[in-house]
Order: structure tokens, then C-alpha cells, then sequence
């Protein structure tokens, strides 16, 4: 989906930056951190949306790499098997609400609430190019559930995703690349397209909403450590949603999108044991 800042309301999977450099050959991290991170997160309301979301973001972090429970740059779940090529694990991630109040398109409709998802997802080792690159595949299925006034199931989502990440021989900066694709079930696509004959008008005709591609996009994901404490780090993903089953709908205003955000994270405490893997 357009809510792709997964992992805890955004930032926190962007503040969790010294896990991401693990899964290509990095040194061994501690077992667990504290810290704060602090950003801002633009993104479009919902796919396809003519208005934005923009937050500045601060907030805790909590960094766990236990063998089963984890808490780090992949997100917020347990890992269930691990190999040299393949690791499954079933993760809970977040995003961010948009009040119809505030989306021209969508006025006088239900708000969009905070949306937490959950569920397995299948990560494949597909190459290892050197010791600081490497190439895998993200397979993730996920519930979709809306937080709002309550819990209610919007849905299913598969989004697999193809990811290039390469970080520097000193371990300083992490990069990653990513391609990837978001197919949604009839409800969470509904959920952002349909427009119900209550909340038709003169200008947002009724209408019902299919199962099917959401979006395609492409990204980028970089960080720097600036000292054992403190990191900075940025993202920009350009989406299209053109090819979606659902660009007929009349909430559907724009083919192409741009999410960006920036921010730093500050560790305060760190464990001295570490983590075995």
C-alpha cells in the first residue's frame, strides 16, 4: 500500500537502522537498544490521493535481535526458521491515519484510520555479491486492521518486493534499492476506493471498488553513522498507481506518487551482551 512506512508509525523502522546492516555481513550487534528518533514523513493520503500527509515525528526506540523476538530495522515480530538462504517470520507493522476532513476528494466520508497489519512473511537470500551486497526477495502476506474508534479487519495484502542493499566497508553507510509490487483483496481495496451510495455527489459518482494491483514503486533507503550513538538517515519512493485495478475510481486522482522522509536516531543505552545472529 502508500501506507509503506511500516514498522511501528513510520519512523521507528527508519530509527532502527543499525539492524539493517546484519543482513550483509556486519558485525554483531547489540542484544538490545534504547534510544529517541525524530523526523518527518511526507506521503500521499492514500494511494492515488491529490493531498499528503506530512508529520514530524519523535518518539521512542526499542531495538530487540533476540533469536525469535525482534524488534529492529525489518520490523516488529518473530522469526519462526532461519537459514543461510531463507528466513520466515511473522511481523506487525503500522501506518499513518488521514482524516477525510482534511482530503478534499474524500469529504464528508469515513476517515481513514491508522492501519496495523500482520502476518507471515518469506525473505529469500536470492545473491550475495561481496561481503557488504547482497540481493533478496521480501514475500509478505498480511491482515490489514484499522485502528479507529476500535479494531476492525480492512483486508488482505501481498507485496513482494525485490531488494538491493550494499552497505560501506566501514559499515558507515547502509543503502538499499527496492522494487516492488502491492496486491490487495476486494475489502482493503474497497476500503480505499470505494465511494458508497450515501457518499455519492455531483462530483464523486458511486462506485464499487475490485480485487487486485494496488501500486508498483520503486525506492531508496540510506543511513549514515555519524558516531556509535547518533545516525541519520532519508528515504524517496516514486509509486505509480496507474496500473491499479481500481484508477476508475473517482477517488482516484493521481497515477504517480512521492513519499520522502528524513530524521536521526540517538542510542542512549545499549546492552553489552550481543545478539547471536
Amino acid at each position: 500500500m502508500n501506507r509503506h512506512l511500516l514498522a511501528s508509525v513510520g519512523l521507528a523502522c527508519l530509527a532502527a537502522t543499525a539492524a539493517h546492516a546484519q543482513s550483509t555481513g556486519a558485525p554483531a550487534q547489540p542484544l538490545w537498544e534504547l534510544g529517541l528518533a525524530a523526523g518527518v514523513v511526507s506521503t500521499p493520503s492514500y494511494p492515488g490521493a491529490d493531498d499528503r500527509e506530512t508529520r514530524g515525528l519523535a518518539l521512542p526506540t526499542v531495538i530487540y535481535r533476540g533469536k525469535v523476538f525482534r524488534a529492529d530495522g525489518g520490523g516488529i515480530g518473530a522469526r519462526v526458521f532461519k537459514s543461510d538462504t531463507a528466513e520466515l517470520d511473522i511481523g506487525l507493522a503500522a501506518s499513518l491515519p488521514a482524516r477525510s476532513d482534511d482530503v478534499a476528494a474524500r469529504a464528508g466520508m469515513p476517515d481513514l484510520g491508522g492501519l496495523a497489519e500482520f502476518g507471515p512473511r518469506l525473505k529469500l537470500r536470492l545473491a550475495r555479491f561481496d561481503a557488504q551486497s547482497g540481493l533478496r526477495a521480501d514475500l509478505p502476506l498480511r491482515a490489514v486492521m484499522e485502528v479507529r474508534s476500535g479494531v476492525r479487519h480492512q483486508g488482505y495484502t501481498f507485496e513482494p518486493r525485490l531488494v538491493y542493499e550494499r552497505r560501506s566497508a566501514d559499515g558507515k553507510w547502509l543503502f538499499d534499492a527496492q522494487v516492488a509490487a502491492v496486491v490487495g483483496d476486494g475489502k482493503i481495496n474497497r476500503y480505499f476506493y470505494e465511494v458508497r451510495p450515501e457518499y455519492a455527489n455531483a462530483t464523486r459518482a458511486a462506485y464499487s471498488a475490485d480485487a487486485g494491483l494496488i501500486l508498483v514503486r520503486v525506492g531508496v533507503f540510506a543511513a549514515r553513522v555519524i558516531n556509535p550513538d547518533l545516525r541519520v538517515y532519508g528515504f524517496l519512493r516514486a509509486e505509480n498507481y496507474g496500473v491499479g485495478s481500481n484508477r476508475s475510481s473517482p477517488l482516484h486522482l493521481r497515477d504517480n506518487g512521492l513519499s520522502a522522509g528524513f530524521g536521526l536516531s540517538w542510542t542512549i543505552k545499549r546492552s553489552t551482551r550481543l545478539a547471536s545472529d
